[in-house]
């Protein structure tokens, strides 16, 4: 006999939740338009459609920001809080630049930096042919989008398990967008299967990871986590060991050591629009989790995870600086340069303390500083590699780069910003990040680390003034030089945008900052 049981009705409030709806709406439109919409013209429908959308729920998180206030919702699976919206900003800002970077057409004889025929073996007639007919996989503006609706989720989980879930839906599309380069197939494919192999094995570790936290304390939800950790009921035993493995699938997408082996790799393979996109959407996601995760989850067991966090640090910064300084492919520098700004970040992090509440509050918004000026110099500087190019393809050897100040002075003028403010050297808005967030790990009791961050930022400074240097004081070999191909309206508004951004953020930080300081208290 079957017994129908009454289910309660879920309370969900949809609008604050449009942002997500939005977002997941526009990627499946972009799915319809796929299949329906004439080949000729879905690069203009799916291009306008991904602009509006990110637009659309940039503008409704802002609406919701100024109008709402902090809570759970979805039954407590979703917090819409300061951070959320703090980060969801972040996030959204990134997605209109890789928008923006995924449109551009302007450059490779007009073509854009994806495979024409991604299913296709490198080389084959099949692919020829898709070349000749200029087709264009257009289904990357949806995959976009839907890889922001999973990093918008992971940065307001309330619930360990939403939290996964949210990593699948996110990297998924980055997966398949690693593996579509127009330019050296086999890499990106070869980068695309890496990514697939350790991300999946990250996923699964975090996975075990969450089932031990909830054999821990009962239940998936943060506060419960927490209330478990306060009590001190339970297996300490289960507490660290999940701790430890969440701890490893978040920090595997920070890129952060020793979980970065896939980050040199992925930023080579992959069409340069993706790794700008991936370098600054997926790090901004990720940090959002394991802040979420560690002050609203794990608060209680800071001091378990401050040494882990402090040692991965460490070591992150010192190998992302010392190895870059080898490197001669300007995307494999700037992979080494992400994995060693992973580390500052981790110094902000762990600047919160034993029961300062307003350390925590700074922390939060030292590090979503920090996340924007440095998303901000990423965005501009691969909107610059992908227009020193060689022989239709991009010109990435450092070599390539020298001279570049007497060829083409706007372009260097432009690049050597953005390596300044990696660099952390003022006015940029680099120097105003790093300060803030060695300032939250100072007050938190933490100077050693910070003298530490001092270091390694010194030694990271040589490889950007490495490509400085090669740009306006080295010549060029007629051999090996590139030259700057003029891009399309698109990559120009990231390049003005994130030019001006870096400046002003540099030189009069304090309203920006004033706003994330009143917006990064969590909801428990």
């Amino acid at each position: 006999m079957i017994t129908l049981l009454e289910i309660e009705a879920v309370t969900v409030d949809w609008m604050l939740l449009s942002p997500l709806v939005v977002l997941l709406g526009v990627g499946c439109l972009g799915i319809v338009i796929e299949a329906v919409v004439p080949r000729d013209a879905r690069y203009m429908s799916q291009s306008a459609l991904a602009l509006l959308g990110v637009l659309a729920a940039l503008g409704l998180t802002i609406a919701n920001w100024l109008s709402e206030e902090p809570t759970l919702t979805a039954e407590g699976l979703v917090a819409i809080d300061g951070p959320t919206y703090v980060f969801w900003s972040l996030l959204l800002i990134a997605g209109l630049g890789g928008v923006a970077l995924f449109a551009e057409r302007g450059l490779g004889n007009g073509q854009s930096a994806f495979a024409s025929a991604a299913s296709t073996v490198p080389g084959s007639p099949l692919e020829r042919e898709a070349e000749r007919l200029r087709r264009e996989h257009t289904e990357v503006f949806p995959l976009l989008v839907f890889a922001l609706f999973g990093m918008l989720l992971f940065a307001s989980a309330n619930n360990l398990l939403v939290l996964f879930v949210a990593v699948e839906i996110f990297s998924l599309p980055l997966y398949l967008l690693t593996g579509m380069a127009r330019r050296r197939r086999l890499l990106s494919q070869e980068a695309a299967l890496k990514y697939f192999l350790l991300g999946s094995l990250a996923s699964a570790i975090m996975l075990y990871g969450v089932a031990l936290l909830y054999g821990f304390s009962g239940s998936l939800e943060l506060a419960g986590v927490d209330a478990a950790v306060t009590a001190g009921t339970g297996s300490q035993w289960l507490l660290l060991g999940g701790l430890l493995l969440v701890s490893v699938g978040v920090l595997f997408k920070i890129g952060a050591v020793p979980f970065h082996a896939w980050t040199p790799d992925v930023y080579m393979g992959a069409p340069s629009p993706v790794t700008a996109f991936m370098a600054v959407a997926t790090k901004t996601a990720a940090v959002a989790g394991l802040l979420r995760v560690f002050y609203v989850g794990l608060g209680g067991a800071q001091w378990d995870w401050q040494l882990l966090l402090t040692i991965v640090a460490i070591v992150t910064m010192l190998l992302g600086s010392t190895v870059a300084l080898a490197q001669n492919d300007i995307k494999r520098l700037l992979a080494y340069s992400s994995i060693a700004h992973a580390g500052f970040i981790l110094v902000g992090v762990v600047g919160a303390v034993a029961g300062g509440e307003g350390v925590s509050v700074s922390s939060v918004s030292a590090v979503a500083f920090y996340l924007l000026t440095y998303g901000i110099a990423t965005l501009g500087a691969f909107a610059i590699v992908t227009m020193v190019r060689r022989s239709g393809g991009e010109a990435n050897s450092l070599e390539a780069w020298k001279g570049l100040g007497r060829r083409n002075p706007g372009i260097a003028v432009l690049m050597t910003l953005f390596m300044l403010s990696f660099a952390g050297i003022p006015p940029t808005a680099g120097f105003v990040g790093k300060l803030t967030v060695f300032g939250a790990a100072w007050v938190g009791g933490y100077g050693w680390l910070v003298l530490v961050a001092l270091l390694t930022s010194a030694i990271a400074a040589f490889f950007y003034l490495k490509v400085v240097v090669a740009m306006w004081f080295q010549d060029a070999d007629e051999a090996t030089v590139g030259e700057v191909e003029t891009p399309s309206l698109w990559t120009w508004v990231v390049l003005i945008v994130t030019a001006v951004a870096t400046l002003v953020l540099g030189l009069v930080p304090g309203g920006v900052l004033e706003l994330l300081a009143d917006a990064a208290q969590f909801i428990r």
